[in-house]
């Protein structure tokens, strides 16, 4: 079990890592977008942006990081970085005052991919689709002292069990899929296909670093 106090995550390095991962489907994403052909382009200096922002900023409180990155990226042009930029501004609101640790790391990726939302304004009206995910993801039934009715479960329960559910090696990939897919559908990113996909791929790949941090 999680203790209430944790070592804050590198933002550096989690950002770096998304950075890496989009130069490699640069390509792809350029052509998965069918108006300007340069979604991956876009993508690609977006995180380098950002991963910089967090280099000149290291040391600094995790929402004054971000806020700085927020601000360097709005001077960008292309829709993704100011959707991104309006996520990070977001965060920084969020996050002042706090860490970014294990125990708020999923709420803090749910908000970076916001646009511009806080957690709270995310969640769906009708949780009931959450909570059918939630629980396939916890092992197939309900569990002890929950209601049989899945209306009481939303998104900040799947974003709770997130973290717990990446740590069990039995439970591989397909559940982290599951997880990425509903914070995007639910999300800024989810309004278009290529943004939806490259959306994908920053929340699996933000989620794996957090993994990675932990398992050191």
């Amino acid at each position: 079990m999680m203790s209430s106090q944790q070592s804050p995550l590198d933002l550096v390095k989690m950002f770096q890592s998304v950075t890496g991962a989009l130069q490699q489907k640069r390509d792809t994403f350029n052509q998965a977008d069918e108006y300007n052909h340069d979604h991956g382009d876009n993508m690609v200096e977006t995180f380098e942006v950002i991963t910089q922002a967090m280099r000149e900023k290291r040391g600094a409180d995790p929402a004054d990081q971000l806020a700085y990155a927020s601000e360097i990226l709005r001077q960008r042009k292309s829709g993704s970085s100011k959707l991104y930029a309006n996520g990070l501004s977001q965060a920084s609101k969020d996050f002042r005052g706090k860490q970014i640790d294990s125990n708020n790391a999923m709420s803090f990726i749910q908000t970076l991919m916001g646009g511009g939302q806080s957690v709270q304004e995310q969640q769906p009206q009708q949780s009931s689709g959450v909570g059918s995910l939630l629980g396939g993801l916890l092992g197939g039934g309900q569990q002890k002292n929950q209601p049989q009715e899945s209306s009481g479960f939303d998104m900040g329960d799947l974003l709770q069990a997130g973290m717990a559910l990446m740590g069990t090696k039995s439970r591989g990939g397909s559940n982290l899929e599951a997880i990425v897919n509903a914070v995007v559908s639910n999300s800024a990113m989810g309004n278009s296909g290529y943004r939806s996909q490259s959306g994908s791929l920053v929340a699996s790949t933000l989620m794996l670093a957090v993994k990675g941090m932990l398992s050191k």
